[in-house]
């Protein structure tokens, strides 16, 4: 009779392990704020919230909705927007996409760059009231700062793409 061997299972993977690399590229993202890049016109984008923007339209799983609260906390704290702003339109902005994934039923590339820009531009415009007076005429270089966040969002989405794949095949 032979002795009974036991079976060694594998330690099961902990559901935050596939969070990493995304909020890994949202925290570098914010702290690209903090780079001294002398402009005339503000055009640096915000690539925090693209980086969250393009992680939660290629994997809806990657990010859970509540991970908005405490990204969006880290990037006011480091871009020196009032308190709270970004953790509001961030949860606001991921919210939406929840219920948007629940109405559309397939999505390609070009409507989630529609989705992205557009919330990238909510969430410009908004903190813009929440920041400043409402007679500054910074509407101009607001408008460039949209267009270079909405053709920054298909580079950001392909880099998490490309982190994501790097993450699973380990």
């Amino acid at each position: 009779m032979s002795a009974l061997v036991p079976i060694e299972l594998a330690a099961p993977e902990p559901p935050y392990r596939h969070w990493r690399p995304a909020v890994a590229m949202v925290l570098i993202g914010s702290l690209i704020t903090i780079l001294p890049v002398i402009a005339v016109v503000p055009f640096l984008p915000p690539f925090g919230l693209i980086a969250l923007l393009g992680w939660r339209l290629f994997r809806s799983n990657a990010l859970p909705a509540w991970a908005a609260a405490p990204l969006g906390l880290f990037d006011d704290l480091v871009s020196g927007q009032p308190l709270g702003s970004a953790m509001l339109l961030w949860s606001l902005c991921l919210l939406a996409l929840d219920v948007l994934d629940t109405r559309l039923v397939q999505r390609d590339f070009w409507q989630d760059w529609l989705i992205a820009t557009g919330a990238i531009a909510l969430c410009l415009a908004l903190g813009r009231v929440f920041a400043g007076a409402l007679s500054a005429h910074v509407d101009a270089p607001l408008l460039v700062q949209v267009a270079v966040s909405g053709l920054a969002f298909p580079a950001v989405t392909r880099l998490c793409a490309w982190q994501y794949r790097r993450s699973a095949s380990r």
